[in-house]
C-alpha cells in the first residue's frame, strides 16, 4: 500500500471519528496529514464539504504554500495556510482544527488573558507533563479574518512537535507527530475545556445555594 493511500485512510478514519462526535457543525473545521517532507506535501480536507459524509473528493494534496498539487475539482480549506506553518516549523505529521461550543466558550472566558492554564489534571499527561503539580498552558489568539494574519499570530506558539492554539470565538488547532498523537491532543483539550466549564457551573450553582 502506498504512503498516499495509507495517509488518506488514516485521515478518513480521524474525520469519521470526529464527525461522530459532531465536531464539524456547519461544514466547519479542517484536517491535514503530511504525505512527504521534501518537497512538503500534505492532504487537507476540501472546502465546504459535509464532513459527516464520505465522498471521493474529501481530501486533496497541497504543497508548502497550500496550493493544490495536480488537477482537482475541489478547493483546499481556507485555513490551509495554518497547517502549512505547522509543518514548516515543526516535525508534526498531522494537524486538526475543529469548532466546538466548549472551545469557543473557553476562548471567550479566558481570551483577555491570552491563555488558559490547567493544573493538576490527569489529562495534561497528553502533553508530556508528568510531574506532580504540572501545568499546561494553551495560548489564545485573536480571530483575525485575514487568514495570513491569523497564521502569523499562531507562529510564535509553534515551538514543539505537538501543541495546541485556541483562536478566540473560532476554534482550536492542534498538531502532533502523527494522526494518533494529534487526535490525542485534541481529545485531551476538549476534555479539559468541558471539565473547566462544568466546574465553573458547579461552583456557580453552589454559590447560589449558599446564598439562598
Amino acid at each position: 500500500m502506498s504512503v498516499l493511500v495509507t495517509r488518506v485512510n488514516e485521515l478518513a478514519e480521524i474525520k469519521d471519528e470526529l464527525a461522530a462526535r459532531d465536531w464539524f457543525m456547519g461544514t466547519s473545521g479542517n484536517l491535514a496529514i503530511k504525505v512527504q517532507n521534501d518537497p512538503l506535501q500534505f492532504l487537507v480536507t476540501a472546502s465546504g464539504k459535509d464532513k459527516r459524509k464520505k465522498t471521493n473528493e474529501d481530501f486533496l494534496i497541497v504543497d508548502s504554500e497550500g496550493k493544490p498539487v495536480g488537477e482537482t475539482n475541489v478547493k483546499p480549506s481556507a485555513e490551509t495556510i495554518l497547517h502549512c506553518e505547522i509543518y514548516q516549523r515543526s516535525n508534526a505529521g498531522c494537524s486538526l482544527h475543529v469548532h466546538t461550543v466548549a472551545n469557543n466558550v473557553i476562548s471567550e472566558l479566558y481570551g483577555d488573558d491570552g491563555k488558559v492554564v490547567f493544573k493538576g489534571q490527569e489529562l495534561i499527561k497528553a502533553f508530556d507533563r508528568w510531574e506532580e503539580g504540572a501545568e499546561w498552558e494553551i495560548p489564545i489568539i485573536y480571530n483575525h479574518a485575514h487568514i495570513p494574519t491569523l497564521a502569523s499570530a499562531m507562529i510564535p506558539f509553534i515551538n514543539e512537535d505537538k501543541g495546541a492554539v485556541l483562536i478566540r470565538n473560532h476554534g482550536i488547532t492542534v498538531w502532533g507527530r502523527d494522526g494518533f498523537e494529534a487526535k490525542k491532543v485534541l481529545e485531551a483539550c476538549e476534555f479539559l475545556f468541558q471539565y473547566q466549564l462544568t466546574l465553573l457551573q458547579a461552583k456557580a450553582n453552589l454559590s447560589i445555594l449558599n446564598e439562598s
